[in-house]
């Protein structure tokens, strides 16, 4: 077998990880987003019940890259998916700053819900899983919506970690201001991550493996060492 068929080959089982990543990404994001509307409207949480929109974004991310792997030359789709990704960034900051400047200026507070803390924590576990292992086939396949999904998927482990910190603390400690003031740090990464995806810049170089095409794109600002 020659090297440019092994390239192919790679390829292909590359395209089929991400597609199956993605499934999961959008199945699991789902169910979260089902149980924390329910929680949280119980609960009457506004942290949860934002939690649980945050999950819609994130399906409409993924569901740009399964659309994008879907076709038979996914990187004529590339664009457009990247565009997609970038908004729901956005959104997912517009969203977050909004909440937060509400929760500080006293309108919400983090409610105590059982079933909203030990969803929170499942999701800080499964999450970073998913979003290292789309990371990773998508440097290795040059995919820059596959990497762009990936670190909205990170952002969201981490807006559930602030989530999760604000419940906890506040049904433990008061600290009712701890998740509004961890979500406006995480809404100024997501405008950054928005604004990489938009331009494309976002380290997925391909490997000797994959075919460099026009919408490739190099490393910056050092992404390819974390």
């Amino acid at each position: 077998m020659t090297s440019a068929a092994v390239a192919l080959d790679r390829q292909a089982v590359l395209r089929r990880r991400i597609r199956l990543l993605v499934a999961a990404t959008i199945t699991y994001n789902v169910i979260e987003a089902v149980v924390a509307l329910a929680a949280g409207t119980i609960a009457s949480s506004v942290a949860l019940i934002g939690f649980g929109l945050d999950s819609v974004i994130e399906v409409s991310s993924a569901a740009a890259v399964a659309w994008q792997f879907a076709g038979t030359d996914p990187q004529r789709r590339e664009r457009v998916a990247l565009r997609v990704i970038a908004w729901s960034f956005f959104a997912l900051a517009a969203y977050v700053t909004v909440e937060a400047v509400r929760g500080l200026l006293g309108a919400s507070e983090a409610e105590h819900s059982p079933v909203g803390i030990a969803l929170v924590a499942i999701s800080v576990v499964v999450m970073p899983f998913l979003s290292y292992a789309q990371r990773r086939a998508g440097r290795e396949l040059g995919s820059a919506t596959a990497v762009a999904d990936s670190k909205q998927t990170l952002l969201c482990t981490y807006l559930s970690a602030a989530v999760l910190a604000g419940l906890v603390l506040n049904a433990a400690l008061g600290w009712w201001w701890a998740d509004p003031v961890a979500g406006l740090v995480l809404a100024t990464l997501a405008i950054k991550e928005g604004r990489n995806a938009w331009r494309g810049d976002l380290c997925c170089a391909p490997s000797a493996t994959s075919q460099p095409d026009a919408t490739s794109t190099g490393c910056s600002d050092g992404c390819c060492s974390s």
